[in-house]
């Protein structure tokens, strides 16, 4: 049965094989939404993310003979849009990690207060300023789920990078979504 759950697009996936472009495109139309949100939340730019995407569904295509079966195709996939919105990322470099003092924490010991009302929209701006690699940490652990030894070897960073990296970007985050009074 569980094998059944894993393979509810099968049929497609086997006409994507046998080279049924339309089979392609009614997959590609099942997915694609919801892979386009998971680059966007990675690279933060809606071109980049459509690069990732448009990338991540050539490769999937192209290598659906690598696709067993043994986890479900959405999963797939999505490991292919992590990898590519990644690999954009690293392309982009342009936004390079601050330094350790950048962002250290005011020495102002007052209390904070949030601006105005937090709303989802606030919260996704807010992450989409933080830098590269701040944002695909924060990403990769709180909104796809990943622990830090998947992001490490997804990022090509140790565990303890990924760790401090989630910290600082929770901590930036905090800063731009509250203001000293």
């Amino acid at each position: 049965m569980e094998q059944q759950l894993l393979n509810i697009h099968g049929d497609l996936i086997e006409r994507c094989k046998s080279g049924d472009r339309e089979a392609h495109y009614k997959l590609y139309k099942l997915y694609s939404r919801a892979m386009y949100n998971v680059a966007y939340r990675i690279v933060g730019r809606e071109e980049d993310a459509e690069d990732a995407l448009q990338e991540a569904f050539i490769s999937g295509f192209r290598n659906l003979e690598s696709y067993r079966g043994d986890a479900a195709f959405g999963a797939w996939i999505k490991r292919i849009v992590v990898n590519k919105a990644i690999n954009i990322l690293k392309k982009r470099r342009f936004e390079s990690m601050p330094d350790d003092d950048r962002w250290d924490v005011a020495e102002d010991s007052e209390a904070a207060e949030y601006k105005e009302e937090l709303t989802v929209d606030r919260v996704k701006h807010a992450i989409s300023q933080l830098p590269d690699g701040y944002r695909s940490v924060l990403t990769l652990y709180l909104l796809e789920g990943y622990d830090h030894q998947e992001i490490a070897e997804i990022m090509g960073i140790s565990e303890s990078t990924s760790k401090s990296q989630l910290n600082r970007a929770k901590s930036k985050l905090r800063d731009l979504l509250t203001v000293k009074v």
